[in-house]
């Protein structure tokens, strides 16, 4: 509870280290009990900072399931015996080279469970950007960025001159956007115009390894920028959020969305009838992506292109999936969320069953 009270008062490193505390005396933490619970999850995750790990205990709210977290630790044996429990998933999320590392640590571990296991390691690790444009490059009617891993020493290199840009970025196309690897909403994330702005940007950005691919313009035709979160349970898309913005570099929190009622009900309808517009416009390139991903649990941000097109920006499964947003404001939230949660605890009882029969 320190852990997370000092992270969300901006203490990042002072919660990490009550969490490592924390763990040095015990990896098994029970934050969802109830007496009348009907089915037991153990959740297996990586101890790393606040929201990296899938946000579970949000997707069992409303129901009757006890949650169990086992934060896996580098050569650390696992408790013996193991917490009793019907069905296990793994929450931690593979975008970057430390998380990566945990899915490492956890697939070892995974490999003869005694329980069936949701989500497992390997297929998270293909989400990372620069493997899942691969896996889904050749979908119909998917536009999914080709992104570049590069190191801040080639970019240097770059930014003064003495190598080329598509020395390690093939496409070569400007405007291209960067990103730092395991960077989320919106951190350090630019348009480059020249490759004269990385000077400037490597000046302002101390990571040491980025992303970088081509950019793409997704303005609609009012001119509006708009990316829709869409979460798979057990391969199902299902609605989460619509951002409505002026500016391309749009995440849900600073989109004007609290502050227009129009934005609002053009969420709304996206959301109500999502299953007649949006996901019969692009229901091959969804089902592709639940196909190629194979997860039973993610999310993806994505939006539409001007020629039809479905434009996918990132695939994850630690999206932040919660009902916590003002009713007075937003009352179609509810619903769609419910409708998530109702499905997510669904596939758990349905996982713990198939393996009772």
């Amino acid at each position: 509870d320190l852990s997370v009270i000092e992270q969300l008062k901006g203490n990042p490193n002072a919660g990490l280290n009550y969490q490592a505390a924390a763990l040095a005396k015990c990896q098994l933490y029970e934050t969802i009990s109830d007496a009348r619970t009907d089915l037991r999850l153990l959740v297996l995750a990586a101890p790393i900072h606040m929201g990296g790990n899938t946000p579970v205990e949000f997707l069992l709210e409303g129901s009757n399931i006890t949650l169990t977290t086992l934060y896996i630790l580098p050569d650390t044996p696992l408790p013996d015996p193991l917490p009793e429990h019907d069905v296990a998933m793994v929450a931690a999320p593979g975008d970057s080279d430390e998380t990566r590392a945990f899915l490492t640590e956890i697939e070892r571990h995974v490999r003869n469970w005694p329980r069936p296991v949701l989500n497992r390691p390997n297929l998270i690790a293909e989400l990372e950007r620069d493997r899942i444009c691969n896996l889904l490059k050749d979908v119909p009617g998917l536009l999914v960025p080709a992104t570049t891993r590069c190191g801040r020493a080639t970019l240097a290199t770059i930014a003064q001159g003495r190598e080329a840009l598509d020395s390690i970025y093939p496409e070569s196309a400007l405007p291209a956007v960067i990103r730092p690897v395991g960077s989320h909403a919106g951190r350090n994330l630019q348009k480059l115009e020249r490759c004269d702005d990385l000077t400037t940007y490597l000046e302002d950005c101390s990571d040491g390894e980025f992303f970088i691919s081509p950019y793409v313009d997704f303005r609609s035709g009012d001119g509006r920028f708009r990316k829709y979160r869409i979460v798979f349970v057990a391969g199902r898309p299902m609605p989460c959020h619509m951002a409505i913005a002026d500016d391309w570099n749009i995440w849900y929190l600073n989109a004007d969305m609290h502050n227009s009622i129009d934005n609002r009900a053009e969420e709304a309808a996206f959301m109500s009838g999502f299953g007649d517009a949006f996901a019969s416009r692009h229901h091959a390139a969804l089902a592709a992506i639940s196909d190629g991903v194979e997860l039973d649990y993610f999310g993806i941000d994505c939006a539409e292109c001007p020629d039809g097109r479905l434009v996918m920006f990132e695939a994850d499964n630690a999206l932040i999936v919660h009902d916590m947003d003002p009713p007075e404001l937003y009352p179609y939230k509810k619903p769609a969320m419910q409708a998530i949660f109702a499905d997510f605890q669904a596939m758990l009882h349905a996982s713990a069953g198939d393996a009772t029969c």
